[in-house]
């Protein structure tokens, strides 16, 4: 059996609309009563709008549905929990002033927008006190936190709970756009990344025509399958053609597999996540599964189309970051036919 582990060389050309710094620091502060916890959503990926002006100071912005006050330009952003916005940042060069850490430190792929950024803790216990320090004019948490946590952050400064739904990744991109000033590198980036879909569209979806094609991710050493609309599944249904399976359909949130089932399921093309943060108890997880026999019956396996960390494993699934990643290793791979 071998497994593809294709190394992210690069994404596509909309990753490359330049990392910028960031502009001078706001000294005016910003209102910070407009926050409100955005909630889980589906499906809206209109982008945010700007809808007028309390003061030449301030601009209100709406973001799926709710509308807030924020500086005209938010030079000093936070992000907490949110490592969607992290990967909005990384498209857009925005460096945030403060930002979650993973194990303690910042993500090597995130290297290049967190040079002058300070850890603001963990994203599931960001520290208040440290958020506090950086005067903030926006802080972009995650629909992901509980109320009291969105409510201890809108006493510090604006809060906007960034959707953690992979369907409102449009939305989530201009939101940062509209904040920062950069509306027209999101648009670009935007009608880069579509371009590129439809032009491997036509290559891969003739593959994945009547093949059953899964994303898997290794957790705590279990496998786990995910709903249509969340982590890589937009990219592999909606925009590479590929049917969903039953069992995705029926999927109504991150669910535990067993190998057994999964083995039933016996998907022709799999596509699988491996963190070894996520797994710190089974680090040997993925590789006791490559030589599980139940594993090596796969139609997927059998066939050398198992592709493990096509993009990098601790990438969301759910923005244009790693959507044009995701594509960049599809083209990398075995799956397009070589004429």
């Amino acid at each position: 059996m071998l497994f593809k582990k294709i190394s992210l060389l690069g994404v596509t050309s909309v990753l490359m609309l330049g990392i910028a710094a960031c502009g001078a620091k706001e000294e005016t502060k910003t209102n910070a009563g407009a926050a409100g916890d955005a909630g889980k959503t589906t499906g809206a990926s209109a982008p945010a709008a700007i809808t007028g002006s309390t003061a030449a100071t301030t601009k209100k912005v709406t973001y799926l549905g709710k509308e807030y006050t924020v500086p005209a330009k938010s030079d000093k952003i936070v992000i907490t929990g949110a490592l969607e916005s992290m990967e909005d940042a990384l498209v857009l060069g925005v460096k945030p002033v403060g930002a979650i850490t993973v194990g303690g430190k910042f993500p090597a792929m995130f290297a290049k927008i967190t040079d002058t950024t300070q850890g603001i803790g963990e994203k599931t216990q960001p520290s208040i006190e440290t958020i506090l320090k950086l005067k903030p004019d926006v802080i972009l948490s995650s629909t992901k936190f509980p109320a009291e946590t969105g409510e201890k952050l809108e006493k510090v400064s604006t809060t906007i709970p960034v959707s953690h739904i992979s369907t409102d990744w449009q939305a989530n991109l201009n939101l940062l756009g509209e904040l920062t000033g950069k509306q027209e590198q999101a648009k670009q980036a935007l009608q880069a990344y579509n371009s590129d879909v439809k032009t491997l569209r036509e290559k891969v979806a003739p593959v994945f025509k009547d093949k059953k094609v899964v994303t898997v991710r290794i957790r705590t050493g279990s496998l786990y399958i995910y709903p249509a609309d969340v982590f890589f599944n937009p990219s592999v249904y909606e925009e590479l053609g590929a049917a969903v399976p039953e069992e995705v359909k029926q999927a109504k949130a991150q669910q535990l597999i067993s190998l057994e089932k999964f083995s039933e399921m016996n998907p022709d093309y799999v596509f699988v996540q491996f963190a070894e943060d996520e797994n710190k108890d089974t680090p040997k997880a993925l590789d006791d599964l490559k030589n599980n026999p139940i594993w090596k019956s796969i139609n997927a396996v059998k066939n050398d189309h198992v592709y493990v960390n096509i993009v990098d494993p601790l990438a969301q699934g759910g923005t244009l970051y790693s959507k044009a990643a995701f594509l960049e290793g599809v083209k990398k791979s075995n799956i397009i036919p070589t004429k």
